[in-house]
């Protein structure tokens, strides 16, 4: 489909119009957790997880047959000030290996059952550089966000976006910091492996950004056009297209996080059809899940992107549902609840 906005401040007023949670869903897969052959709150955080997911499906009993992967690469053009240890050429390497099945996240998908799909956004035209004024037009972060709508499938019952971009830890680095304030260096990591020097300069760059584009101070939407780059506007899209779809999404690690953390500066509760995947090893992903209000499923240390914990974590969701869904109940098993 089309997606139904033009411009920042019609995206904005859609977001403030995303639907609920379904109560009568939640109600009843609160009522069956209840009646379940186990001790009240023996499955832990999985109980929790399989009411949220019900109450977004829209089902008391629900399964996780339809998983959807969709990973979206772009290219920076703050990457000229050198913040990365790998050149610009890797995003279409990389678009390639995805499309070839040679990605970590590829396995990832396969072993969880889940469909993936891979959008590159004209790559041969990096955004403009960020320390000199906004990395997109109102129109280009348009285009993006609209590819990001219209990747999610309406088939699909749980969603993970991921990443590919040279240069997008310091794009998520300088939204963190205009979103929620704070010094440069406290959002800043290493990235792809960057050294000390390295991580000094990308703190000046982050600082730099936000002096060339006061307005993004506090503004989800304003932030995401002047910070970020074409693939983190595609995620906030996709993002938003799953809740209108009530389907659950699942976050990755730092960049996809802030880009999700842009529609909730937006507008307050625009996540809440949103878990945290796992917390990478990025040093502020822990700080920006904190101020989210986002426990993440998983701590494995890993830093990859593409997606990579969040699809991980799908055995977790999957798992919490399947108990949830096909335990008997006291009744049903005959057994005596005591």
């Amino acid at each position: 489909m089309t997606a139904p906005f033009d411009t920042l401040d019609a995206f904005r007023a859609l977001l403030a119009e995303l639907p609920a949670p379904d109560q009568a869903a939640r109600d009843g897969a609160v009522e069956r957790n209840g009646q379940l052959t186990k001790p009240p709150g023996s499955l832990g955080r999985l109980e929790d997880l399989a009411i949220w997911y019900a109450g977004w499906r829209g089902e008391a009993r629900p399964r996780i047959e339809r998983p959807q992967v969709v990973i979206f690469a772009g290219n920076h053009g703050v990457t000229t000030q050198g913040v990365s240890a790998f050149p610009a050429e890797v995003t279409e390497q990389m678009v390639g290996n995805f499309a070839a099945g040679g990605a970590a996240i590829n396995q990832l998908a396969g072993a969880f059952g889940a469909s993936m799909d891979v959008h590159a956004l004209s790559l041969d035209t990096p955004t403009a550089d960020f320390t000199q004024g906004p990395a997109m037009s109102e129109a280009d972060v348009i285009a993006a966000l609209s590819t990001g709508w219209d990747a999610v499938d309406p088939k699909a019952d749980l969603f993970v976006t991921g990443e590919m971009g040279i240069g997008n830890t310091t794009s998520a680095a300088a939204l963190a910091h205009a979103l929620f304030g704070e010094t440069a260096e406290d959002w800043v990591g290493r990235g792809t492996g960057v050294d000390d020097a390295g991580l000094a300069l990308k703190a000046r760059v982050v600082r730099d950004g936000l002096a060339a584009n006061p307005g993004a101070a506090g503004d989800g939407l304003e932030a995401l056009r002047c910070l970020g780059g074409r693939e983190v506007a595609a995620m906030a899209g996709a993002i938003a297209r799953a809740r209108t779809l009530g389907i659950p999404v699942i976050l990755d690690g730092f960049i996809c996080t802030a880009s999700a953390a842009c529609l909730e500066r937006a507008v307050p509760g625009a996540l809440d059809h949103t878990v945290a995947g796992h917390v990478s090893a990025e040093a502020a992903h822990p700080r920006l899940l904190d101020l989210l209000g986002k426990a993440p499923l998983l701590s494995l240390g890993m830093r990859l992107g593409e997606g990579s914990g969040a699809a991980l974590a799908i055995g977790v969701l999957k798992g919490a549902v399947a108990a949830h869904s096909g335990m008997a109940t006291f009744a049903e098993a005959g057994v005596s609840d005591g």
